[in-house]
C-alpha cells in the first residue's frame, strides 16, 4: 500500500464512560405486574442458591391463604322441647376458635337480671344436718365427745368463708383461722364454761393482732394486702364463734343442733321462696320443742330452735351468694347454718338454764 493511500473519513464520537449502577435509591418505585404479587397466595421465600443446590423449586402460587373473612360469632345450641338444653350440651356452646363461650349459672342469671343467689342444695343441707345432729349427740354425752364434730366444724368453716370471697388458695389464712378455733376450744376446756366470753373475745383480739402482723409482712400490692385482712379477720372470727357450742350449756346445743338439722332440709325442698322459709322457721320451732322435751328445757326450747333456725337461713343465704361454686356448697354452705347459729344457742341457751 502506498503512503499516499488515504482510508475513509470517520467522524470522532464523543468519550462516553460505561453506565454504573446508582450506589442509592433515586426514588423511583418499580412495579412489577407478576402473579407473585397477588395477595391471595403467596411464594416461598428461599435464600439466594445456585441453579445447582436448588434443582428444584416448588410452583408459585402453591401455599394459598386463608381468605380474610370474619369468624362467625358462636352462637349457643338451641334448645329442645320444654326448654331445656339439647342432649349432651347442657352448660355448653357451640365449639369456637375465639375463647371459652361457657359463663356459670350465676354470671348468666346476673347478666339477665335476675338474683345470683344459688342455694347450696339438699346433698349440703342433709351434711348439715348430719353434723348438727353429731353436734347434739356429742353435746349429750359430754364437752370432749361435742369436741370432735365441733373440730371439723371449724376447719369447714375456715376453709369455706375464703372460698366463698374468691381467694384461693389460702392455706397460710385457713391454717390461721382454723388455729384459732383450736386455741379458742383448748382455752373453754382449760377455763371452763363460767369463763366463756372472755376466752372467745381474748382469743379472737390475740388473732387479729396476728393476722395485721402477717399483712404488714405481705409483698402484696395495697388492694390485695386489705381483701386478705378483711377476709381472714373474718374467717378466724367466725371459726373462733363456732366454739360457742362448746361453751354452751349441753342441753341447749341438743336442742340447737336438731332444730339447725331440720330448718336447713325443709329449706332445700323445692318450694316457692316465702314459703320454704316461712316453713323451715316452723319445723325448726316445731323440732325445738321436740328436743326441749327431751332435756331440761322443756317447752321453752320453742324460742331457742326458733333462734337457732333464724340464724342457720342467714347463714345459708350468705353461703349462697354471689358466684357460690361446688367446693363453696360443700364447706361454707355445710358450716354456715351451724356456724352462725352458734352464738344465739350460747346466749339464749343461758338464758334460759
Amino acid at each position: 500500500m502506498s503512503s499516499d493511500q488515504q482510508y475513509p473519513y470517520e467522524p470522532q464520537q464523543p468519550y462516553q464512560e460505561p453506565y454504573q449502577q446508582p450506589l442509592h435509591d433515586s426514588g423511583a418505585t418499580q412495579t412489577w405486574e407478576a402473579e407473585t404479587w397477588d395477595t391471595q397466595c403467596q411464594p416461598v421465600v428461599r435464600p439466594a442458591q445456585s441453579a445447582a443446590d436448588s434443582p428444584y423449586l416448588p410452583p408459585q402460587g402453591a401455599y394459598p391463604l386463608p381468605p380474610e373473612t370474619p369468624a362467625p360469632a358462636a352462637q349457643e345450641p338451641p334448645a329442645a322441647a320444654g326448654g331445656s338444653a339439647a342432649p349432651g350440651t347442657a352448660g355448653y356452646s357451640a365449639p369456637t376458635t375465639v375463647g371459652n363461650a361457657r359463663i356459670t349459672d350465676a354470671q348468666r342469671a346476673r347478666a339477665e337480671g335476675r338474683s345470683p343467689v344459688i342455694a347450696p342444695g339438699m346433698q349440703p343441707a342433709g351434711l348439715t344436718a348430719v353434723l348438727g345432729l353429731l353436734l347434739a349427740g356429742g353435746a349429750a354425752i359430754g364437752s370432749y365427745a361435742l369436741l370432735v364434730p365441733l373440730v371439723l366444724l371449724q376447719a369447714v368453716t375456715a376453709a369455706g368463708w375464703f372460698r366463698l370471697n374468691g381467694m384461693w388458695p389460702a392455706r397460710q389464712g385457713i391454717a390461721l383461722a382454723f388455729a384459732g378455733g383450736l386455741a379458742t376450744d383448748a382455752v373453754l376446756l382449760g377455763t371452763g364454761r363460767e369463763n366463756a366470753p372472755a376466752a372467745i373475745i381474748g382469743t379472737l383480739g390475740v388473732w387479729v393482732l396476728l393476722t395485721l402482723v402477717l399483712q404488714l409482712r405481705s409483698h402484696a400490692d395495697a388492694d390485695e394486702r386489705m381483701s386478705g385482712l378483711m377476709a381472714t379477720v373474718a374467717s378466724a372470727a367466725l371459726t373462733i364463734l363456732a366454739a360457742g357450742h362448746l361453751a354452751a350449756a349441753d342441753d341447749a346445743v341438743v336442742v340447737g343442733g336438731i332444730a339447725v338439722a331440720v330448718a336447713v332440709l325443709v329449706r332445700a325442698l323445692p318450694l316457692p321462696g316465702v314459703a320454704s322459709v316461712v316453713l323451715s322457721l316452723l319445723a325448726a320451732t316445731g323440732a325445738g320443742i321436740a328436743a326441749g322435751g327431751l332435756t331440761d328445757i322443756g317447752s321453752k326450747g320453742a324460742l331457742l330452735g326458733l333462734a337457732a333456725g333464724v340464724c342457720a337461713l342467714v347463714g345459708l343465704r350468705v353461703a349462697s351468694y354471689d358466684y357460690p361454686s361446688r367446693f363453696v356448697h360443700m364447706t361454707a354452705g355445710v358450716a354456715l347454718p351451724l356456724t352462725a347459729a352458734a352464738p344465739a344457742v350460747y346466749l339464749i341457751g343461758r338464758a334460759l338454764g
